[in-house]
């Protein structure tokens, strides 16, 4: 039984989410409110260095829109910059808590009734099924890899778009204020995509080898219990122990060389952004130095770089879980191959044998 193609899982991941359409607008809406908060937060401090301290003029956009008044006195500004600092930060906070709260709420309601979903397929099972696969898989496949959709759709992809809009925004004001600036600091974004697509099918291949050996462990551990008059008749105890010692293990080692898979991304994804923002800073110290821009501006773009640098790296991250999330995700696959085996009599066992074996045993069903 081969793996389902990625559009197809999409696809079915799409059709669960679609009954909560409105809450995922709800989080995307919110989540477009990032961009802009993130262009506001680094300029209190332009202000203050540029039009308190230098008493450049002001930006044309604050110049614009401040009254006359206000613009006059070097405190009154300075006490602007303060107000604004002190009302993104609490905007930023509100917009994290509601955002926040409306995906869990949501992403609660998902796996709940994605489980419910499984546990009636799961009843529905040809008996077949379960004496092939045991019913160790079918508990492992609701209660743990049923979260997989839970964290695509609301923890993966959800934050990924944020990412990307705040990437955008980010990318275009730095160009705007001085765009070889904006180059260099974006330089980097082709190398990680290319980093992302180099480790993607080795975090795929590892987070599936996790969870087969995770249900592999649980699965002695239900066949014991069922069994235990069994076991304790032949004196089979140590036996059993040695059996879910050796398969914890090799789960261990599993997840210990996915975390190691996993950190070794995020440190090339940390040294790449940090090769960008110490190149920033080299070529902005040299523009400062030149009178090319001021140092206010320079403070801004540098506070933008770590902006952007925030995206790059919640993608980066984002990439390497939705890898794990997504061989979760195939956990429906499975229950339906048990379901066609249900519908045409065929034994599960037979499902993965070649058409010629099926044709040659087809006296057996």
């Amino acid at each position: 039984m081969t793996g389902l193609s990625n559009p197809v899982l999409y696809r079915r991941l799409g059709q669960q989410a679609r009954p909560y359409w409105c809450q995922f607008l709800g989080i995307l809406l919110l989540g477009l409110l990032s961009p802009p908060l993130a262009l506001l937060a680094p300029l209190p401090l332009k202000i203050a260095v540029d039009n308190v301290v230098h008493s450049h003029p002001l930006p044309r956009f604050l110049d614009a829109w401040l009254p006359e008044a206000l613009k006059q006195s070097p405190q009154s500004v300075l006490l602007f910059a303060v107000l604004l600092l002190v009302g993104v930060t609490v905007a930023t906070e509100l917009r994290d808590l509601s955002s926040q709260w409306l995906a869990a709420y949501t992403g609660e309601k998902l796996l709940r009734n994605f489980r419910a979903q499984l546990f009636r397929h799961v009843q529905r099972l040809s008996l077949s099924y379960h004496d092939n696969k045991g019913t160790a898989d079918s508990v492992y496949r609701i209660q743990s890899d049923a979260t997989s959709v839970q964290r695509i759709l609301v923890e993966s992809v959800v934050p990924s778009i944020s990412s990307a809009l705040t990437l955008a925004a980010m990318a275009y004001v730095t160009f705007r204020i001085n765009w070889q600036l904006a180059l260099v600091a974006m330089s980097v974004s082709p190398a990680i995509y290319l980093l992302s697509r180099a480790y993607r099918k080795r975090l795929r291949h590892q987070s599936r080898e996790v969870k087969k050996l995770e249900s592999s462990a649980l699965s002695v551990i239900q066949e014991v219990l069922g069994a235990t008059r069994v076991v304790k008749a032949f004196g089979q105890e140590d036996r059993e122990d040695e059996r879910f010692a050796r398969k914890s293990n090799e789960g261990m080692g599993a997840r210990l060389n996915l975390v190691l898979m996993e950190r070794r991304f995020g440190l090339l994804v940390a040294l790449l952004t940090a090769l960008g923002t110490a190149a920033v800073l080299f070529v902005g110290i040299r523009n400062v130095r030149s009178s090319a821009m001021t140092l206010g501006d320079l403070l801004l773009v540098m506070g933008y770089v770590a902006k952007l640098n925030t995206p790059l790296k919640t993608i980066g991250k984002k990439m390497a879980s939705m890898q794990s999330n997504l061989a979760g995700g195939r956990a429906p696959e499975r229950a339906a191959a048990g379901a066609r085996a249900r519908r045409y009599g065929v034994p599960q066992c037979l499902i993965r044998l070649r058409p010629r074996t099926i044709g040659a045993t087809r006296h057996l069903v």
